[in-house]
């Protein structure tokens, strides 16, 4: 007997839903998207219990008339396409004829429709029942409502969070939306009180502030626009006044749908490197409109994510117009001011008026153990430089003229290697064994057999070999797992001309002295000398590296002048 059976027809509906619908804040998100595509210029979205008593979005929008809804909630009824070359040339969020389906599959669906708001049809549907149509009232437009979410499959509605919790899942989802169409209204109401009223703004700016700032913080948001072939963008983003400590107000929008891609995520960070304190991330919001023909949005049942024919050329437009404006805007930020270049001349220059190179060598800092003597090291060369000590096992206190110097030996001994790294002396160890891989796209296999010598100046040799690749070396300091560095090697693609210095970046962050890592005294002060003698005083992700208090603002403090 066969052990191959065919599940019955209403079984097969409920756990393909799940594969749209597993939390309300899908279903709101579905329900969202149609009104959106109706042409609707008012939204309402109205939740209870968190989305699984109740969800409902009305609009203004285009109605349906009846034989529309006797066909709406089977599975793949659409009225965005007609074939799969449709998809080639469609702009709208939804497509494939699911969402109502869906739902119907896994709650009890309720939708009142009008054409022209003089004539309206109601529909009821649930999993293993009639659809039900009769007569109704309200405006032209739609509402659609789901009750009851999951009450017909108790093994998934276990897995449901909190109230509460899905209840921000469906707000935030409300907002994700309401940020990429900024001309029309959006209200959403929770458990019979208003949560959110965005009433129409005049660009995107405005409504990102308007969702995710507040009023003093939205002064600090610039929007800039770019274009390259087959595509555009427009990028809202904050200056080095809003750094966040996560990327959780970072987004991607493609064709107006919110998409997860590292790559371009990333290249907002590369656009605007050098603003933003070490480990912080800047806000922001990259609006991508592209041709259709040149991306495929049908690679997720949620279409959450987007495949796109050159990546590479979407990422450099994104990083190079973010990296002008910041050159352009915050020129002041070159950091190369007239006490560095001070302190550069005199600590560097020797007895026969020739500028030489600092003392500190960044192969040359050996992380011992070591205890700093509470001893004042006196610096008996040119400058007239005194160690004072390290305070919280990170800063190196120096004396210098009529001013103390606070350093971050992290940040200090990052900027040396960057320096190092970036002329080229970057030391290679060979691996015991080599890490083995294979890529995911022609264009991982393209990058790496076009920059393999390029790789190789940046201290990674690898080999292609019967169609696989093999890292048989990598810079001395690398400290990553093997899938780690294979995905950083991969992520270099996305550097275009900045491939050298993104590199040295991380190599840098790596190798450098840590928190709490102990120096003797004569490295300290080695340390600190070279991290005075440089000509911008900044880490490579921007951070200052010391600093600079004042005898006189001292003595001001206790009042002494």
């Amino acid at each position: 007997m066969s052990s191959i059976k065919i599940l019955p027809p209403e079984e097969a509906r409920k756990i393909a839903a799940g594969e749209v619908i597993d939390r309300p804040s899908a279903l709101l998100r579905e329900f969202i998207d149609n009104a959106l595509d109706a042409s609707a210029s008012t939204i309402e979205v109205t939740i209870e219990g968190g989305g699984i008593i109740s969800s409902e979005v009305s609009d203004d929008g285009d109605g349906m008339s009846r034989e529309d809804l006797e066909l709406c909630c089977k599975t793949h009824a659409t009225s965005k396409i007609r074939s799969v070359s449709d998809l080639e040339k469609t702009f709208s969020l939804g497509f494939r004829g699911e969402a109502l389906a869906a739902a119907a599959a896994v709650s009890r669906l309720e939708i009142l429709s009008s054409l022209d708001g003089r004539q309206a049809w109601k529909l009821e549907a649930s999993s293993g029942k009639n659809f039900l149509i009769e007569q109704g009232r309200r405006n032209k437009g739609t509402s659609v409502r789901s009750l009851g979410l999951f009450d017909n499959i108790p093994a998934r509605k276990r897995f449901l969070k909190r109230e509460s919790s899905e209840a921000a899942s469906c707000k935030y989802t409300f907002n994700e939306k309401a940020l990429v169409f900024p001309e029309r209204t959006f209200r959403f109401f929770s458990d019979g009180s208003l949560s959110s009223f965005l009433p129409p703004h005049p660009s995107f700016k405005e409504r990102f502030s308007r969702i995710l700032l507040n009023e003093k913080d939205g002064n600090f948001l610039n929007e800039i626009t770019a274009q390259g072939p087959g595509f555009q963008v427009l990028i809202v983003f904050g200056g080095p006044e809003l750094w966040r400590k996560d990327r959780r107000q970072q987004f991607i929008f493609a064709n107006k749908r919110r998409i997860q891609d590292y790559s371009l995520l990333q290249a907002l960070e590369y656009g605007l490197r050098g603003l933003f304190p070490n480990g912080t991330h800047p806000v922001g919001a990259v609006y991508l409109d592209i041709d259709p023909a040149l991306a495929d949005f049908n690679i997720h049942p949620a279409k959450r994510e987007a495949r796109f024919s050159d990546p590479a050329a979407i990422h450099h437009i994104i990083s190079s117009s973010l990296e002008n404006f910041r050159r352009k805007t915050y020129s002041g930020l070159d950091f190369k001011t007239e006490t560095a270049a001070d302190i550069y001349l005199e600590l560097n220059t020797g007895q026969d008026g020739k500028i030489s190179t600092g003392k500190l060598a960044a192969e040359a800092l050996t992380l011992k153990d070591m205890y700093v003597s509470s001893d004042a090291l006196v610096f008996d060369g040119p400058g007239n430089i005194r160690i004072i000590g390290r305070l919280f096992e990170l800063f190196i206190l120096i004396e210098y003229k009529d001013r103390l110097f606070i350093i971050d030996q992290h940040a200090a001994h990052e900027r040396i290697l960057y320096n190092s790294f970036i002329m080229g002396k970057i030391a290679k160890q060979e691996l015991l064994v080599a890490i083995p891989f294979t890529t995911e796209s022609a264009d991982d296999d393209a990058f790496l057999r076009n920059q393999q010598k390029k790789l190789d100046d940046l201290g990674i040799i690898i080999k292609e070999e019967d169609g696989q690749w093999r890292i048989e070396a990598l810079p001395s300091v690398w400290r990553l797992s093997d899938k780690e560095t294979i995905e950083e090697i991969l992520k270099l693609k996305y550097s275009g001309k900045h491939l050298a210095e993104h590199w040295a970046i991380k190599l840098s962050c790596m190798g450098a002295i840590k928190d709490k890592d102990y120096l003797d005294g004569e490295t300290a002060l080695d340390l600190a000398k070279e991290a005075l003698s440089l000509p911008d005083p900044h880490c490579p992700h921007g951070r200052p590296i010391w600093h600079e208090v004042h005898r006189e603002e001292l003595l001001k403090a206790v009042r002494r002048t």
